[in-house]
């Protein structure tokens, strides 16, 4: 999870960041989860991760400079097959059942994305949280 989820936006920056500064303009998207908002049995390190997400890419926001826009992405739970490399069988069913009851699909994500990168260039959409209507 770290070398993926922080480790991943890291190298995704300092390979994106020279491009853009060279170019004049970029756009960072970042994809954090509301697991990084409020932290829930079981998910500590993941929620660590996504909370160093938004961390980094506020930090980037605010030392980018004017022409580079950068957006964090923070979806709820997302119909995605996660749930199938889940190991523990308890850990599964509950993931299984809140899937099915309340997951987003994962075009939801695509449109939020969408609809950041197709603001002006002035325009910094700078956080998005796309959550299911049902509570979970």
């Amino acid at each position: 999870m770290i070398d993926v989820n922080i480790k991943g936006v890291l190298y995704g920056i300092a390979a994106a960041l020279p491009v853009f500064r060279r170019q004049g303009f970029g756009h960072f998207v970042n994809t954090a989860s509301t697991a990084g908002l409020i932290t829930r049995p079981a998910m500590a390190v993941y929620s660590g991760t996504k909370f160093a997400v938004r961390a980094i890419s506020e930090g980037l926001r605010q030392e980018a400079g004017d022409k580079l826009r950068v957006t964090i992405i923070t979806p709820g739970f997302v119909r995605t097959d996660f749930v199938e490399r889940v190991n523990i069988p308890a850990v599964r069913a509950q993931l299984e059942e809140a899937r099915d009851t309340f997951a987003i699909p994962p075009d939801a994500i695509a449109h939020a994305i969408a609809f950041a990168i197709e603001q002006p260039a002035e325009v910094d959409v700078g956080k998005i949280i796309v959550r299911p209507t049902a509570p979970g």
